[in-house]
This record gives C-alpha cells, sequence and structure tokens, in this order.
C-alpha cells in the first residue's frame, strides 16, 4: 500500500512538473546521497553529496559535498552549521557597451553578447541556521532562517570566444574573487503521522541578499524504509529576480535522494 502511494505522489510531481515545463524555463535533475550520525539526544552529525543538471537535464551543472552539525536547544527548536564545497560549471558572457570599440565602428550594437568563457570552478559555502518546529495534531509546521556566505576564488580562463569574430581571443582572462552574503527564510508544512512511513510536504524559501535574490516553491514525499534507510522525491520550481552569483534561470527540477542513519 505504502508502495503504490509512493508511485502515485511521483507520477503526480512528474506530470505537474512536464505540464509546467511547457513555458520557457529551463528543467533540471537533482540527486542527493545523505548520511546522518546522531551522538547523542542533542548533536547529530550528517554528509551530504549532490549533483545537480540543467539545459532540459542535458549537462551537469554542478556537484557538491557538504558536512554540518546539528544541535536540538529545545524540543521545538535546532541550530545547525556547515560547510560545503561546490564545483560549478560556468558559463561567463559578457556584453557590449557604449564606450567599446566595435561599438564605436558600428561592428556591434550595446547589449549584444561580447566574449564567453566556459569552465568548471570552485565555491566555498558556509552556512548556520534556526530552525523552530510546532506540531497541530498530524501536521508540522517550521520556520528555518539560515545565514550562508558563498566564496568563489579568483580564476583564470586561457582565452574566451568572441561572439564578433566567431573565433577564441587567445587572451587569457581572470575572475575576480567574489564573496557574497545570503538570508533564506524556508516555510514549511509536513503531514507526519504517527505509523505511517510516507511523509509528503510543501515549503516555500525567499532568497534575500538586499534584495529578493529568487524564490523557490517545493513539494515533495519522503518514505521511510526503515529505521536507518529513507527515500525521497519531489518537484521543485525556482523563480530568479537577480542573482549575479549563480546565474541561474527559472528552472523546475525533479529530485530523487537516498538517506541514511547509522
Amino acid at each position: 500500500m505504502n508502495r503504490q502511494r509512493l508511485l502515485i505522489g511521483l507520477s503526480l510531481i512528474i506530470f505537474y512538473s512536464s505540464f509546467c515545463f511547457a513555458q520557457s524555463d529551463d528543467f533540471g535533475l537533482d540527486f542527493t546521497l545523505e548520511a546522518e550520525k546522531k551522538l547523542n539526544k542533542q548533536w547529530s552529525l550528517n554528509l551530504e553529496g549532490e549533483l545537480r543538471t540543467r539545459d532540459d537535464a542535458s549537462t551537469n551543472d554542478r556537484w557538491s559535498v557538504g558536512v554540518g552539525a546539528d544541535y536540538k536547544l529545545a524540543k521545538w527548536l535546532k541550530a545547525s552549521a556547515g560547510y560545503t564545497l561546490l564545483y560549478d560549471n560556468n558559463v561567463k558572457i559578457s556584453y557590449y557597451n557604449a564606450t567599446d570599440e566595435a561599438v564605436l565602428d558600428g561592428d556591434a550594437e550595446v547589449g549584444e553578447p561580447k566574449k564567453c568563457a566556459k569552465y568548471w570552478g570552485t565555491r566555498h559555502r558556509f552556512s548556520v541556521s534556526l530552525t523552530a518546529s510546532q506540531k497541530f495534531g498530524d501536521w508540522k509546521f517550521s520556520l528555518r532562517e539560515r545565514w550562508q556566505y558563498t566564496y568563489r576564488p579568483e580564476y583564470t580562463v586561457d582565452e574566451r570566444w568572441s561572439y564578433l569574430t566567431k573565433s577564441y581571443d587567445g587572451k587569457a582572462h581572470t575572475y575576480d574573487g567574489k564573496g557574497k552574503n545570503v538570508l533564506r527564510s524556508r516555510l514549511q508544512i509536513e503531514y507526519d503521522k504517527k505509523g505511517l512511513a510516507l511523509t509528503p510536504y510543501a515549503n516555500v524559501e525567499l532568497f534575500n541578499a538586499w534584495s529578493l535574490q529568487k524564490v523557490r516553491y517545493t513539494a515533495g514525499v519522503d518514505w521511510k524504509l526503515s529505521k536507518q534507510h529513507s527515500l525521497g522525491a519531489f518537484y521543485r520550481y525556482q523563480s530568479v529576480n537577480t542573482d549575479d552569483d549563480d546565474n541561474e534561470p527559472n528552472r523546475h527540477l525533479i529530485g530523487i535522494s537516498y538517506k541514511f542513519k547509522f
């Protein structure tokens, strides 16, 4: 019975994402593996690996591995801290402005793409968060406030593609290092009925960096196979306002996860 419910839930998620994807937004997949070790009633440690795709799931977007720790301050309040190493598939495009020689000569117009570089690069992300939760019957509500700092080290590419000459320019170019602070606020509701192996949930998460950067809407289900093993699946829509660090478009995402507790 539980398997039938999971299959129905997965089918609904896939159907909904396919329906939404009829628009011009991007589509990707997300695969996550997680291990958690409970040290005592208050402390727990976790390790997580993730692969994300983009361009209609045809291109690897990024790999990541993260470690973290949770501390239960009270029955309803949890504190967390973590570090994540991100390995991104970057596409950097520059655009012509009014002072460029090609624009002054009439060979290009302001706003047209100028040069493009594609490369894999690392980012370092640190985060701390507080999660407050409260149960009302079988329904559980939670609010998570997370501050994260992400640093992208300086990186030099050997050459860039020129849209004007239709060839590589043969010149090295350095992208400066950059740090960014973001406040992530997530409100979640889940149906957490005792004895039920399936836990459906939905949440909305806001990304703020002096202004609203992006919003994520997620609906999914977790399936507890045993005390140690669990699977998860979700559908997510990401709406981007301004995000000059990740350079992500609006995107539909299907995610699959596996978690092991020991």
